[in-house]
C-alpha cells in the first residue's frame, strides 16, 4: 500500500473562529498546519492545540499585508513544517459603517488585508505549489460578496476574492493546483459577535433572528465551513477548481 505524501498547509487567520476551525480539521486529516495570525501568541493557542492531539503545528505571526512579512512567514513554514501546498486565505477584519461615514482607512485597511493579503500569500505560495506538481487554494469570500448594508468595504472585497480565486484556477490549472472560495453565510464567530454589538443588538437574539431567515433553522458554525474546506484540500477534489460554494444553509445569502 502506497504511503500518502504528507502536505503541508497555511491557515491564514488561523488563531480563531473559521481559520481555527480549519486548521484543527486539517491537522485530523493529517497535514501539517502552520497556524498564521497576526499576533504569534494568539496562534501558539491553537498550534499547541493541535500538536496536544498528536498533530504537526507551526505558529506563526505576520501581517498578511505585508510582502517582507509573508515572505520571510513562508520561509518559516518551509524550514519547520516542509514547502507549503495547500493554503487557506482566511485572515480578515471588519471596519464595518454605512458609505458616508465610512472613512478611507476603514476602505483601505479591509481591502489591504484581506484582497492583498490573499494575493501576497498565493504569490509566496504558489512556487512550492508549482515545483511539487499539486496545490490547493482555498479563500475565504462571504455571503456579503452579493450586497450588505453598512459593509460597502467588506463586501467589496469578498466579490474581489470571487474574482481572484477564478484567476488563480485558470493560471495554476496546468500545474496541478486548484482554487476555490467559500462564501459563508451567518456563522456564529468573533466577527459575528462584533457586528452585533455595532448595531446594538443582544448577541443571542441576533443568533436566533439570522436563524430564523435561515432554511436549514440555525445559524452556522466555525466546523461546517471547516468540513468545507477540508474537501476543497484533499486529493479527491482535484477535478474541482474555480467554483464559489455558498455555504449559507441554503440556496439564498
Amino acid at each position: 500500500m502506497t504511503e500518502p505524501i504528507p502536505r503541508t498547509a497555511i491557515v491564514t487567520g488561523g488563531a480563531r473562529g473559521i481559520g481555527a476551525a480549519i486548521a484543527r480539521r486539517l491537522a485530523r486529516d493529517g497535514l501539517r498546519v502552520a497556524v498564521l495570525d497576526l499576533r504569534e501568541d494568539d496562534a501558539a493557542l491553537v498550534a499547541k492545540e493541535i500538536s496536544a492531539a498528536g498533530g504537526d503545528a507551526l505558529a506563526l505571526g505576520a501581517d498578511v499585508a505585508d510582502a517582507d512579512a509573508v515572505e520571510a512567514a513562508v520561509a518559516r513554514v518551509v524550514d519547520g513544517l516542509g514547502a507549503p501546498t495547500v493554503l487557506v486565505n482566511n485572515a480578515g477584519v471588519l471596519r464595518d459603517n454605512l458609505l458616508f461615514k465610512m472613512s478611507d482607512d476603514d476602505f483601505d485597511t479591509v481591502l489591504r488585508v484581506h484582497l492583498r493579503g490573499a494575493f501576497l500569500m498565493a504569490r509566496a505560495v504558489q512556487a512550492h505549489q508549482v515545483g511539487a506538481g499539486w496545490g490547493r487554494v482555498v479563500n475565504l469570500s462571504s455571503t456579503s460578496a452579493l450586497g450588505n448594508r453598512g459593509q460597502a468595504n467588506y463586501a467589496a472585497a469578498k466579490a474581489g476574492m470571487q474574482g481572484f480565486t477564478k484567476t488563480l484556477a485558470l493560471e495554476l490549472g496546468p500545474f496541478g493546483v486548484t482554487a476555490n472560495a467559500i462564501a459563508p453565510g451567518f456563522v456564529v464567530t468573533d466577527m459575528t459577535r462584533a457586528t452585533a454589538e455595532r448595531l446594538g443588538v443582544a448577541f443571542d437574539d441576533f443568533v436566533e433572528a439570522a436563524a430564523r431567515e435561515i432554511p436549514v433553522r440555525r445559524a452556522g458554525q466555525p466546523e461546517d465551513i471547516a468540513a468545507l474546506a477540508s474537501f476543497l484540500c484533499s486529493e479527491e477534489s482535484g477535478f474541482v477548481s474555480g467554483q464559489v460554494v455558498y455555504a449559507a444553509g441554503g440556496p439564498r445569502a
